[in-house]
C-alpha cells in the first residue's frame, strides 16, 4: 500500500525534513517481506521559489548571486539527490515518492527501472491533455521534441536518492509555472535545451489548461497503475 500525502504549498526545507523522516522509517524495515505489496508514500506539494543543486551538480549553473535570489524571494539548497540544478515554484507539481523498491512488482525493481517508471508516470499524465512527452537518452526527465519555433524542451525534471532500495526526492512537473525563473540557471546543467510547462504548450491549442488538482488526480492514477499499488 502506498499512502498519498498532499502537503499543498510547503517550504522546501520543511518538506525535505519530512522526507527524511519517512525515508528513515522505511529504511529501517527495507527488504522485509510484505504481503501488502508495494509500500511507501507519495508526497505531493508545491514549493515557494527555491533553487536546489544536486550532490554532483556544478554551482556555476546558478547564474545569479545569493543577493539577487533574496531580492526575488527565492531560497537555495545544496541537497543529496542526483542531478544538477533546478527550480521549484508555484504552479509546479512536485512529487516525492518514498518507496521500498524491493516491494514493487512482486520481485522489486532497480533504480534505473524506477526512474523509467517515474518518467512514464509523467508522460502518461501530460498525454491526457494532448501533450506528447518523451525520454531523451542521457538526460533524465520528460522532454518535448523541438518544434518550428521551439527547441527541445523539458517539462518535468527528475532527481532521486536511493539507499538499500529505498528512495526519496522525485520529480517536478511544470503545470502553470512562471518559466522566467529558469532564466537564472542552466536548468539541470543544460545550455542548449529549453524549459516548458503544460500551460505554455496548451496556449493557442483551444484546450483548457488543467488545474493543479486535476493534474494531481491524473498523476496519482497513473502512478498507482504503473507501480502496482492501491
Amino acid at each position: 500500500m502506498i499512502e498519498v500525502i498532499d502537503r499543498g504549498v510547503i517550504d522546501y526545507g520543511t518538506a525535505w525534513e519530512e522526507q527524511q523522516r519517512h525515508f528513515a522509517g522505511l529504511l529501517a524495515s527495507a527488504g522485509e517481506p510484505s504481503e501488502a505489496g508495494a509500500r511507501g508514500i507519495l508526497m505531493l506539494c508545491e514549493h515557494p521559489h527555491v533553487y536546489t543543486l544536486g550532490k554532483s551538480g556544478r554551482a556555476n549553473n546558478l547564474l545569479v548571486s545569493e543577493t539577487f535570489l533574496k531580492s526575488i524571494g527565492a531560497s537555495y539548497y545544496h541537497i543529496d539527490r542526483g542531478g544538477d540544478i533546478t527550480y521549484h515554484g508555484y504552479g509546479q507539481l512536485v512529487g516525492y515518492p518514498i518507496l521500498d523498491l524491493s516491494s514493487i512488482g512482486g520481485h522489486g525493481v532497480g533504480l534505473k527501472e524506477y526512474i523509467r517508471l517515474l518518467e512514464e508516470s509523467v508522460i502518461a499524465t501530460v498525454a491526457e491533455w494532448g501533450i506528447e512527452g518523451r525520454r531523451v537518452e542521457h538526460a533524465t526527465g520528460v522532454w518535448l521534441d523541438a518544434a518550428a519555433t521551439k527547441p527541445e524542451r523539458k517539462i518535468c525534471a527528475i532527481g532521486v536518492k536511493a539507499s538499500r532500495f529505498v528512495t526519496m526526492h522525485g520529480f517536478a512537473l511544470n503545470v502553470t509555472t512562471d518559466l522566467k525563473y529558469f532564466n537564472y540557471i542552466n536548468p539541470c546543467g543544460f545550455t542548449d535545451k529549453g524549459v516548458t510547462s503544460m500551460e505554455a504548450e496548451l496556449a493557442g491549442s483551444g484546450r483548457a489548461v488543467p488545474s493543479m488538482e486535476e493534474v494531481k488526480r491524473a498523476y496519482v492514477r497513473n502512478f498507482m497503475r504503473l507501480f502496482g499499488a492501491e
